[in-house]
């Protein structure tokens, strides 16, 4: 939806270019704008720059504002985003599980909290720099339904961060730079002279930053030494064959019998499935990988190569209570199926698959198996036009 001129836009100015020329784009339309933006850490620990990012940003951000003459606003909202954001990373951490902040952060903050900010200032609609598309259409009984698509560039296709978003923050949200590729981004930005033009991306976790993972993560959760037992190719030949949607999408389980302690770690609460880096394990002719975590022994389970057998799944469960779907029109019912593209993490191509709706969750079950399927990110569905439908979050 287009909204008329004579609604009034709340832009989420980060200090990036990306938000830079969706303002850049609104404000020549002729739009009744505004920018605004949130502060949303403060604490430094664990990040490897050691300062505060943000208040560079904040700068850049009230430079980008006063280039294109509109109002600038600040918001703090770093109490809501530790706790609804930062608190949730921690406990999955803790509980063997790889969260998605950047998801959460969007979900919890960008489009609620910030989106009521904006609200209470005037606006009726929020836009930020999100390489994705919406549109809608009204429905037989006259509703009107939202949809995401992917965005045009398919290198910077930022859909997958707004797959847990519903209907109703959909009907606030602007996405101006969708149909644009990045280099075209990028020129706008030179072409207006605004300061991000040559700014480079952000990295890292949502409004923290490019963070030591381990370091970050011992604010709460302490080192806990454990072994790191290798599992051989050969351990999976005499596995039987599973036979149920429930047995294809459980993972292997392991004991440290079953394999070979070749070193130690400092928490496994620290690592995560399908994980290359961190373990300083050398010895091997291949790269060794992590295939499975236990928490419960503190153990670590590793493979050696890119081709493990322990590194790849033909299925995963979602949860019912984890399942979300962005158009509830197609929620699937218990005892049916839908035929989607699929992905398990950002920049991830799209997957072929299935989705199939059962009493005791939902299965999504691919067409070739899949490398490191991690409990704790979202798996995320498409239907063939690019049009992302619903999430989850993976339970195993």
């Amino acid at each position: 939806m287009i909204p008329d001129k004579s609604h009034k836009i709340a832009i989420g100015l980060s200090g990036g270019v990306d938000s830079s020329v969706a303002a850049l784009l609104l404000k020549r339309a002729g739009y009744d704008l505004f920018a605004l933006f949130m502060q949303n850490w403060h604490d430094t620990t664990g990040t490897l720059h050691g300062d505060c990012e943000w208040e560079e940003d904040r700068v850049i951000a009230e430079m980008v504002a006063k280039k294109l003459d509109i109002p600038f606003h600040f918001v703090d909202l770093s109490d809501i985003y530790r706790k609804r954001v930062v608190d949730y990373m921690f406990s999955e951490y803790e509980k063997g599980r790889t969260p998605n902040p950047d998801v959460l952060c969007n979900r919890e903050v960008k489009f609620d909290a910030f989106l009521k900010r904006a609200l209470e200032l005037g606006a009726d609609f929020v836009a930020t720099g999100h390489y994705c598309r919406k549109d809608h259409f009204r429905d037989a009984s006259g509703n009107t339904i939202y949809r995401i698509l992917a965005g045009r560039d398919p290198g910077k296709d930022q859909s997958y961060f707004l797959c847990q978003l519903d209907q109703q923050q959909l009907s606030r949200a602007l996405f101006p730079i969708g149909d644009l590729l990045k280099s075209e981004v990028r020129e706008l930005a030179r072409e207006a002279e605004l300061p991000t033009a040559e700014k480079k991306d952000s990295q890292g976790i949502c409004f923290v930053g490019k963070v030591d993972l381990p370091q970050f993560l011992q604010q709460k959760l302490k080192p806990r030494e454990g072994d790191v037992v290798e599992i051989f190719r050969e351990y999976y030949d005499s596995l039987p064959k599973p036979n149920s949607f429930e047995e294809l999408s459980t993972p292997v389980s392991y004991t440290p019998s079953q394999g070979k302690v070749i070193g130690r770690h400092q928490g496994a609460h620290y690592y995560t499935v399908g994980q290359r880096k961190g373990l300083n394990i050398g010895g091997h002719k291949e790269p060794i990988f992590i295939i499975s975590i236990d928490i419960e022994t503190n153990t670590i389970y590793v493979g050696e190569g890119q081709s493990h057998p322990g590194l790849y799944r033909p299925a995963l469960k979602i949860l019912p209570e984890e399942v979300h779907w962005i158009r509830t029109d197609l929620a699937l019912k218990v005892g049916e199926e839908l035929e989607c593209d699929i992905r398990i993490r950002y920049r991830q191509p799209l997957q072929k698959g299935r989705l199939v709706c059962r009493q005791e969750g939902l299965y999504v079950l691919f067409d070739k198996p899949q490398r490191g399927i991690t409990p704790g990110q979202f798996a995320v569905w498409y239907a063939p036009d690019g049009e992302m439908l619903g999430s989850g979050i993976i339970n195993s």
